[in-house]
């Protein structure tokens, strides 16, 4: 609020109302002079038709030159959209809002607005959280918030790392002093914003822990037994193993496990010559946002056919896994001399890890 008011982005449509009430706690909506959209996605633009019918059509929305692309496309009422440069300064008063392209961190017409005065990054989907809780900031949450955060990443940006770290550098480069950064999605982050973009680099290089991820479903509990043993193995190295049976866990999870694992191991069994479907599932999802720098191995129980294996290697070699040891496979139910054999597939997966 200046001697121009600028409200920067808006939420989904449903809450479009929800959001007209709360501006209208502060300054009368109609006294909004401009309106940016950093994102066009509808989380974040939704409620952008009714919020501009209160506040009046022909104020001016800016946006990137994508997002000119995007919102015409997205509404069809006639609005007064103004797409800036990257590096565009604009004044509002006392205080200057810049623009910075962020395209593909995630989508083309991604851009960050600075509010150069008081030092405050609005980052869009940058930095963000799925947290919705009464407060607004980092320290009012305390540590508990980075769970949240790298959850975020792992699901939401995982995919854009390497246009993450260009991002990072150019900002340093810039010379941006940042005191706050205040995302659209969770709280702001005002303690210590360097934290959060500390922990951006670290993820996005995917540097990994000594730590195992075992996926895997079961249909007659021999998969579940063999996953124990490599389990059993891996733990046997002195490497952190996570098993996760696919029906008791949402793929969220499961990524925000993977984005610092050095290992994911997978097992299925095979149904109808193919994949059991929790796992075709997790992989199609996995594979969507690239993690790197892991080891990978595949194993399963079958009946007469047992492709799963062979299925999981080629989709892990797709992804540019490491795949140190064959996959194992064992017919119907595994007997003493498979689960030893699966204990020693850990321990092989255990030293790799840890050598």
């Amino acid at each position: 609020m200046d001697e121009k008011i600028a409200l920067i982005d808006t939420v989904k449509g449903e809450f479009a109302d929800e959001l007209i009430y709360n501006i209208a706690k502060v300054v009368d909506p109609k006294k909004i002079d401009i309106v940016i959209s950093n994102h066009t996605e509808l989380d974040h633009s939704g409620s952008l038709a009714r919020l501009m019918h209160r506040i009046g059509q022909d104020k001016p929305v800016y946006c990137s030159k994508m997002g000119l692309k995007s919102l015409s496309r997205h509404f069809r009422q006639k609005l007064n959209f103004q797409p800036v440069e990257n590096g565009q300064e604009m004044s509002i008063g006392q205080r200057t809002l810049s623009f910075l392209e962020t395209r593909m961190v995630h989508w083309p017409d991604s851009m960050f607005t600075y509010l150069k005065e008081q030092r405050i990054l609005f980052s869009s989907d940058g930095f963000g959280q799925h947290y919705a809780g009464h407060e607004k900031f980092d320290d009012e949450v305390g540590e508990a918030i980075m769970p949240h955060a790298k959850k975020y990443f792992a699901n939401i940006l995982m995919l854009y790392a390497p246009l993450i770290l260009k991002l990072v550098e150019k900002v340093t480069g810039m010379g941006l002093e940042i005191d706050m950064i205040c995302p659209d999605h969770g709280v702001c982050w005002r303690k210590d914003p360097a934290k959060i973009i500390d922990a951006y680099v670290r993820w996005s290089n995917q540097e990994s822990k000594e730590k195992a991820i075992i996926l895997y479903d079961t249909m007659w509990h021999s998969t579940e037994m063999m996953a124990n043993q490599i389990a059993a193995g891996l733990s046997a190295e002195g490497v952190d193993v996570r098993p996760m049976y696919l029906r008791k866990w949402h793929r969220s999870d499961i990524m925000t496990e993977v984005l610092d694992a050095k290992a994911v191991v997978i097992g299925s069994p095979t149904l109808n010559n193919g994949l059991f479907p929790t796992l075709a599932d997790i992989l199609t999802y996995m594979k969507g946002l690239k993690p790197k720098n892991k080891i990978g191995a595949a194993f399963g129980s079958y009946g007469w056919s047992g492709e799963a294996v062979k299925i999981i290697e080629k989709e892990l070699i797709a992804m540019k896994f490491e795949i140190i040891e064959p996959g194992i496979r064992v017919q119907y139910v595994p007997e003493s001399e498979h689960l030893d054999t699966c204990y020693a597939f850990g321990q092989k997966i255990g030293k790799a890890i840890m050598g």
